[in-house]
């Protein structure tokens, strides 16, 4: 190990100690993701992190696949001009009933205030990578609660420059506490039918809602079980690539900000 590398390690140590004190598997995992990231970062255009909708568990290939696209397309239009990527994922909680259980406090909690210790920790380590690798653009893709979560983080880093954010699908109870800047890439509709959840159309969630139990169950009895986010049925609620809307507004916003690499090369906006 170089001392360089040595020297970046004992940072991120530094900044896991200060965030979880003496708690060692927390301060180990948070020194191990940010040297991961750091090292693979290195010489990238860009940093991808993706958070998940939902409890913010999915890995992404159990995401759904509106949700995927969204990723996928993000990835390909910037690989279309010309920049390099490193997509990463920043899990909220656990993948299992008792990780939701043991959450479920902290969820509610963002959900009615908007408040979590996670995003103070996300924010964190977008500080420390931003700190340590040059010339490195960070853009966050969030969907439903995620683009909430995206949100908070965003506004604890202020003016944090190299960090960007596309942000889907907000859930109205987050509305009031939105901040969107030049930096944010804020859809709260598909372009084919109002977003009952995020324009407040409680009797459309409350019935997405109360079904979902339902259909799990009935996937289980065919001998096809899903997860119970697959379940939850809300028509407008998804913002595919495919739907021209979003892909443009996509499009459009990373073209405003970064164009096409040669273009920056040669200092043409």
């Amino acid at each position: 190990m170089t001392d360089n590398s040595l020297a970046l390690e004992e940072k991120a140590s530094h900044l896991a100690q200060q965030l979880f004190g003496n708690d060692i598997k927390k301060c180990a995992s948070l020194t191990n993701r940010l040297l991961d990231i750091c090292t693979r970062a290195e010489g990238k255009d860009f940093l991808l992190i993706h958070n998940p909708g939902g409890w913010g568990c999915s890995t992404l290939e159990h995401c759904l696949q509106w949700e995927r696209s969204i990723v996928e397309g993000i990835s390909a239009t910037l690989e279309r001009s010309g920049y390099s990527w490193l997509l990463t994922q920043y899990f909220r909680g656990g993948n299992s009933w008792w990780a939701h259980l043991r959450d479920m406090k902290e969820q509610a909690r963002f959900f009615s205030k908007g408040k979590s210790s996670k995003v103070g920790v996300m924010a964190a380590e977008l500080k420390f990578i931003a700190q340590h690798i040059n010339n490195l653009k960070v853009i966050l893709i969030g969907v439903s609660q995620g683009a909430a979560f995206s949100n908070a983080v965003m506004r604890q880093l202020g003016e944090l420059h190299q960090v960007y954010s596309i942000e889907l699908g907000l859930f109205f109870p987050h509305m009031s506490r939105r901040v969107v800047t030049e930096r944010t890439l804020a859809i709260d509709s598909n372009g084919l039918m109002p977003d009952p959840m995020a324009h407040r159309n409680l009797k459309a969630g409350f019935k997405a809602y109360i079904t979902a139990p339902f259909r799990w169950i009935n996937y289980r009895l065919r001998g096809k079980p899903e997860k119970f986010t697959y379940c939850i049925n809300t028509p407008g609620h998804d913002y595919n690539w495919q739907y021209p809307k979003v892909q443009q507004q996509i499009i459009d916003f990373l073209n405003l900000n970064f164009g096409t690499k040669s273009n920056t090369e040669v200092g043409v906006p």
